[in-house]
């Protein structure tokens, strides 16, 4: 039985391959991107997991390729990415700690973390409350596996958050179909978050990293992983963090219906990765990252890890803008 999806390549030559329980992976014949196998699937009314069993071919050995994130789009413009926070149960104390400083009460980030606890489960699929809301950027954005991710030469910190994604694309008819989940570092600049609240846009305009994996069917209710850095070789900091709605103040049909609430966001042939946020970051340990250090991610819910080295962008100087 299929469990998940790959993206590889093969030199210049791309190629899909499905994964079992055990993680051995045969390639998906006639498919050369997730994409593309979605929107067969969708043509044909059928599954993913289906439309993947029904083209079945070799096994093959993903240590002899190089594996890709598990989603993309030929135009990276009709990719949206983005996230929510507080979503979490035990959310709001990081947060709380960066932005308590500042406050002499109760701090807007606990107020929405407790709006989320009260109300983020409605009954009977119900609408519940709004969570915290925020964008990253397109598709560009996205790294592949091993591949650095790069803070711009301006920012203050690049710091890891282990998360869980749901991908998304838009139908024909303006509809979003689940594709499955990934599991992500969604990478933000804390030090920025930490210096004003209001800069949380700015913190979040990072790159992020998917692992290869897209998971297909429902995701485990309870799911466990770790987070680590690792520095020269040695571990600097590591954490267990847990994610699934047995552990967030919301459900996912709640996420998912405050994101797709938004016309703008249904534009037919678009892909979302919408990051379903996270409790554990290093920051929060005191930790500070440096340029080489590696992010790992892993999760028991996914069979393969998303590691991605820490680089630093050139210096661009300052923006220049030309009047026409």
């Amino acid at each position: 039985m299929i469990r998940s999806l790959v993206q590889f390549a093969e030199g210049d030559t791309r190629g899909v391959a499905a994964l079992d329980a055990s993680g051995a992976a045969r390639r998906v014949v006639g498919a050369t991107t997730t994409l593309a196998l979605a929107q067969q699937a969708i043509a044909a009314g059928s599954s993913l997991s289906a439309t993947a069993e029904a083209a079945l071919g070799d096994a093959i050995d993903l240590a002899s390729v190089r594996l890709l994130s598990p989603i993309d789009h030929e135009d990276p413009a009709h990719t949206l990415v983005s996230g929510t926070g507080l979503t979490h149960l035990g959310s709001a104390e990081g947060r709380d700690k960066m932005h308590k400083a500042a406050a002499n009460s109760q701090t807007d980030s606990m107020k929405m973390f407790l709006m989320g606890v009260e109300g983020g489960k409605p009954a009977d699929g119900g609408i519940g409350a709004q969570p915290e809301w925020f964008y990253k950027g397109d598709g560009g954005i996205l790294v592949d596996p091993g591949t650095p991710l790069t803070m711009p030469a301006f920012a203050e910190d690049g710091g890891e958050e282990p998360e869980i994604a749901g991908i998304y694309l838009i139908d024909a008819d303006g509809a979003p179909v689940r594709l499955g989940f990934a599991l992500g570092n969604e990478f933000s600049d804390h030090v920025t978050e930490r210096g004003n609240y209001l800069w949380l846009a700015h913190s979040k305009l990072r790159q992020a990293a998917l692992a290869p994996e897209l998971r297909l069917g429902d995701l485990p209710e309870d799911v466990r992983g770790t987070s680590r850095i690792v520095r020269g070789g040695e571990v600097l900091w590591e954490k267990p963090f847990v994610s699934g709605e047995a552990n967030m103040s919301h459900s996912l049909a709640n996420l998912e219906h405050h994101h797709f609430k938004y016309a703008g966001f249904l534009r037919p042939g678009s892909l979302h990765v919408h990051f379903f946020g996270t409790a554990t970051l290093s920051f929060s340990d005191g930790a500070r990252t440096q340029v080489g250090d590696v992010f790992e991610v892993e999760a028991d819910a996914f069979l393969l890890p998303v590691r991605n080295p820490l680089a630093r962008a050139e210096d661009a100087g300052m923006a220049k803008v030309r009047a026409l």
